[in-house]
């Protein structure tokens, strides 16, 4: 169009082919938007693959012990670390988000993405460097759990801010297809190393091939982000720099940044989303072990499950986020999956426990997964619509790392510690329920913004 327009300027209309110029440029700039914002939060969930699938591995090398159990878990609880710094970087990222706009805050996301993941798939072994080599391990963590905090309320904030009214609930979606995509990637890797390497290959180097890939991902990124235009209304980065100004001639700065959140659709949005989080740790990434501690099914279990979760995020996400933008509201649609979810969860768990073998459990995780994935993006658009821009990657970036991180981050404790006080095949079947009640009250009290029939 402005190429048009300096050759013409005086024409009176534009040409059908020059007016199909924008509409083409329009949805390749689209397309390179999707894949830039839903990079990280994919990276995200390939880390989490590829480094549970090796953290005995990963204990072996940077966390010797007197056995490979005291090992296992020392690897386990330095992964668990990065989700306790995820709500600060949601605060922190979230707010730079707000201010200074999505774009460079997504830019600052996944540049610490990489450098996290680029610390553990590059640092030296225990046996190299003694005590240095956990501590670089941790600080990896720490730097990918306080980058996923603030990378998926910018980001989601990102992709709904660029569609219209109607396709918004698609643009969401690719933030969880990116998950599922991610995830299924990283098994698929993962496997295919275990399988063609051998042993002393994959302690040697293998294991640290998917992460070198990650690492490789972050100057891709960085080049997709800083092309991207920013949607961080003017009127909105002006009344958070003028919110900013007048906190720093406060008394007091946290004052302010509380009376300008909006906290009861936080508590209640963070109660939203622990539903779907209860589901997706316990059933994808708890359910395998413990069912190979309970009824010796084999491990292969552990890895259908995970290529089968990420295949039901890939694909149906984006007809899930069709839906979202085709519904006036999306309360009622969340209650109906959250209600059937929650009706199925039991029987499921009976179905596994007459019938213990792989295809049973693919059958529960493609169900409760299908039902989690046909409500998330109405979710998201959902509580992104009723938010403020000012304060709208902040909120987001808040509720989902909180959410995350206690109910996810923490789930395999809560679901062991309920095990082995109850001794109930069904205690993950318990939490899950609970957090889908949970899930329902906040559902309840989130104030729906209005949408107009379409």
């Amino acid at each position: 169009m402005n190429v048009a327009h300096e050759r013409a300027s005086g024409a009176a209309s534009a040409t059908p082919a020059t007016s199909a110029t924008p509409a083409a440029r329009t949805s390749s700039t689209s397309r390179t938007m999707v894949l830039a914002a839903a990079l990280g939060n994919g990276l995200e969930f390939f880390d989490f693959t590829v480094y549970s699938f090796f953290s005995a591995l990963i204990g072996q090398l940077f966390f010797p012990a007197h056995d490979a159990l005291t090992s296992l878990m020392m690897s386990l609880a330095t992964f668990g670390v990065g989700f306790v710094v995820r709500p600060l970087g949601g605060v922190l990222i979230g707010a730079y988000a707000d201010r200074a706009g999505r774009k460079p805050a997504l830019i600052l996301t996944v540049l610490l993405m990489a450098l996290g993941t680029g610390l553990i798939g590059l640092a030296p072994t225990y046996a190299q460097i003694g005590l240095a080599a956990p501590a670089l391990i941790v600080l990896g963590r720490l730097l990918q759990g306080f980058s996923a905090g603030g990378e998926v309320g910018a980001a989601t904030t990102l992709l709904m801010e660029s569609g219209r009214e109607g396709r918004r609930g698609v643009l969401v979606s690719w933030q969880m297809a990116s998950q599922g995509g991610a995830a299924l990637a990283g098994a698929l890797i993962a496997v295919l190393l275990s399988k063609s390497l051998t042993h002393e290959q994959l302690v040697t180097w293998g294991w640290r091939v998917p992460f070198l890939i990650g690492l490789a991902i972050g100057p891709v990124g960085f080049w997709l982000r800083a092309r991207l235009d920013d949607t961080l209304p003017a009127h909105a980065a002006a009344s958070a720099s003028s919110a900013a100004d007048s906190n720093a001639q406060a008394k007091s700065h946290a004052a302010p940044v509380r009376r300008a959140l909006p906290l009861r659709q936080i508590v209640a949005g963070t109660m939203l989303v622990i539903g779907a989080t209860g589901t997706m740790y316990t059933i994808v990434f708890f359910l395998p072990a413990f069912l190979a501690l309970t009824l010796h099914m084999p491990t292969a279990a552990a890895s259908a499950s995970g290529c089968a979760a990420g295949v039901v995020l890939l694909v149906g996400s984006p007809f899930a986020g069709r839906l979202a933008d085709r519904v006036t509201r999306r309360k009622p649609l969340l209650a109906a999956g959250s209600l059937v979810s929650l009706a199925l969860l039991f029987p499921a768990f009976a179905a596994i426990a007459a019938w213990p073998a792989v295809g049973t459990v693919l059958a529960v995780v493609l169900v409760l997964i299908g039902l989690m994935t046909l409500t998330s993006p109405a979710g998201f658009l959902m509580m992104l619509e009723a938010l403020r821009p000012e304060i709208r990657a902040t909120s987001l970036g808040i509720i989902y790392a909180v959410g995350v991180t206690l109910f996810g981050g923490f789930a395999q404790l809560a679901v062991g510690a309920l095990w082995r006080a109850t001794g109930s095949f069904y205690a993950p079947a318990w939490y899950v329920f609970g957090c889908g009640i949970i899930s329902l009250v906040g559902l309840m009290l989130f104030e729906e913004k209005p949408r107009t029939a379409r």
